[in-house]
């Protein structure tokens, strides 16, 4: 019976070690599971933050365009992501230190725990199984002495009732029965006390040990089962936790999208590039079949002096923009280049009429009057290669709006300059009457360089005041010439400027030579290359945008940057 109750509590024992095994290694496999569910959220921030990164703009070019709306909300979504991106990563690290590093800590408990009363029982299994193996061995002992008593008795019975027998035979048979029956009663009472403290060991095993080591796994298997269960609670905590910020972040993203507006971006970009240039002029009629008329004056015909800018026609311009219109054409129909009353003449004459005008002498008109149109139109096609300190290179409305923003920022840097000079003076004061608290004399260097800084801003500020006022009054002076000529869109085929440009080169005479200081690789449309040292013959100077025409000594002619020569004497 005892045998067989110790082979159910054996039982019993490796049932519950398998089971509380069981709920340790759920607990492992859990936090294996919110680690892997840890590193997809940081891998997953990780790319977002690469991606943000990736389409971010950086530099000038790039701050211009924010200040589109579209381009703008572009970034501001890129932002939203990079803060939801935080927020994912917000998520790895709460659930790592709240859930991963907390079980793995708790997990370890368990496990020392659990083995401290796996061991506890043991013991005590250990210890009855002792007890119960003496119990048998006194028993036995027991059963082998009682034998041999009643085998003693008998032998001395039988000796006693031998007639042949000794009266030494029959005592000595006698005394050594008493002491077998003797050592047998000592067995009995070593036997019963060994029962009755395995009874008492068996009770306590069964009644109090043992159950008591159950309670503490049970409490132990349900400690964990609740710890495990707020783990799982937690998991999803975290996230919601994090949310509302989530949800911030999308709402910002619709926000942004929702914030476009296409007509306010439309309308900064026109302010942004509007060249405040006036529309050019009529082509005027010239009839070389009645004979020499003199052409219109240089000031109403050439608009190279004034530098108006026509329509841009050539491919490399996509939009042409005014100070008052963008993106479409005057809708106006221009005006008529008649006088009132008068008809227009042919636009074919009669070969009769032309063989009696002198040939050199119709040259030299067309040279006059349309050789300077095509030379304005190739002012247009001129690359801008070099930026001069004055922004002359620019359009005015554009050269006056980057004068008054490096304005700005100059006289932003001399407050800042002059504010930190007046720190300087108010701490030499009080070294000055504090001398404890400094050397004044230490602080003169800085005050130098300070008074120094100031000169040279005041002289920047007002050389930029000097040429914002040239370039407003320099626009003034071109829209006053501008407006005593009529406005119409040109619209004559790029062939016949290039025949008429080709054909009388050699009409016009250069006004002047120059030394090539550098080279200069003329890749665009409308310049040449030139080679340093290289004699060049002016055929047009420089009119205020940094770029003159000259004719190299093989024939060539073009633009290139008036910085890089130098006018012989």
């Amino acid at each position: 019976m005892c045998v067989l109750t110790l082979f159910l509590f054996q039982d019993q024992y490796d049932g519950i070690d398998k089971h509380t095994q069981s709920g340790l290694d759920l607990v492992e496999r859990y936090i294996k599971f919110v680690k892997e569910r840890t590193e997809i959220e940081q891998s997953y921030a990780k790319q977002l933050r690469s991606l943000t990164k990736k389409y971010a703009k950086r530099g000038s070019k790039e701050e211009q365009d924010c200040k589109f709306s579209n381009h703008g909300s572009f970034q501001e979504i890129l932002n939203e992501l990079n803060d939801y991106a935080g927020q994912r990563e917000l998520i790895a690290e709460n659930m790592m230190t709240g859930i991963c590093v907390e079980l793995t800590k708790y997990l370890q408990e368990l496990k020392q725990e659990r083995k401290t009363h796996l061991s506890d029982a043991k013991k005590a299994q250990q210890t009855l199984e002792s007890s119960f193996k003496h119990l048998e061995s006194t028993k036995k002992r027991f059963a082998k002495e009682w034998a041999e008593a009643d085998k003693a008795t008998q032998q001395a019975e039988k000796t006693e009732n031998d007639l042949n027998a000794t009266k030494l035979d029959v005592e000595k048979a006698k005394t050594h029965a008493h002491a077998r029956t003797h050592t047998a009663e000592e067995c009995r009472n070593d036997y019963a006390a060994q029962l009755q403290k395995y009874n008492k060991e068996q009770n306590l095993f069964y009644y109090s040990e043992i159950p008591q080591i159950f309670n503490k796994l049970q409490d132990m298997d349900e400690r964990r089962i609740r710890r495990l269960a707020d783990g799982y609670c937690q998991f999803s905590e975290i996230e919601k936790k994090v949310l509302p910020i989530i949800s911030k972040c999308l709402e910002g993203i619709s926000a942004a999208g929702a914030k476009i507006n296409e007509k306010q971006d439309s309308i900064l970009f026109i302010e942004q590039h509007k060249s405040g240039f006036e529309r050019p002029g009529d082509v005027e009629f010239e009839d070389y079949s009645q004979g020499i008329k003199p052409a219109t004056s240089d000031s109403s015909l050439h608009p190279p002096k004034v530098r108006a800018k026509l329509w841009p026609f050539s491919k490399k311009h996509k939009v042409n923009l005014h100070s008052d219109s963008c993106f479409v054409p005057p809708s106006c129909s221009p005006p008529s280049p008649f006088p009132p009353g008068s008809h227009p003449l042919p636009l074919s004459l009669p070969l009769s009429k032309l063989q009696r005008t002198p040939l050199s002498l119709c040259l030299r008109e067309l040279n006059r009057s349309v050789k300077p149109r095509i030379s304005t139109l190739k002012i247009l096609r001129k690359p801008c290669l070099v930026t001069a300190e004055d922004f002359s290179h620019l359009p005015p409305e554009q050269r006056k709006k980057r004068l008054q923003a490096k304005i700005d920022d100059i006289t932003k840097e001399l407050q800042k300059t002059q504010d930190q000079s007046d720190a300087l003076e108010k701490m030499k004061g009080v070294y000055e009457q504090n001398p404890q608290m400094g050397d004044p004399s230490s602080l003169e260097p800085q005050i130098t360089e300070t008074a120094q800084n100031i000169g040279r801003l005041r002289g920047e500020l007002a050389k930029y005041e000097t040429w914002l006022s040239e370039a407003i009054g320099g626009e003034e002076s071109v829209n006053t010439i501008n407006n005593n000529t009529h406005v119409a869109a040109v619209d004559q085929p790029h062939n016949i400027y290039t025949e008429f440009d080709d054909e009388f080169d050699d009409v016009q005479t250069p006004i002047g030579q120059c030394t090539a200081l550098y080279t200069f690789e003329g890749n665009s449309e409308g310049t040449i290359s030139i080679m340093e040292g290289e004699l060049l013959s002016i055929m047009e100077e420089d009119k205020g945008d940094g770029w003159m025409r000259v004719l190299r000594a093989n024939g060539e002619e073009g633009y290139i940057p008036s910085s890089y020569v130098k006018l012989a004497p």
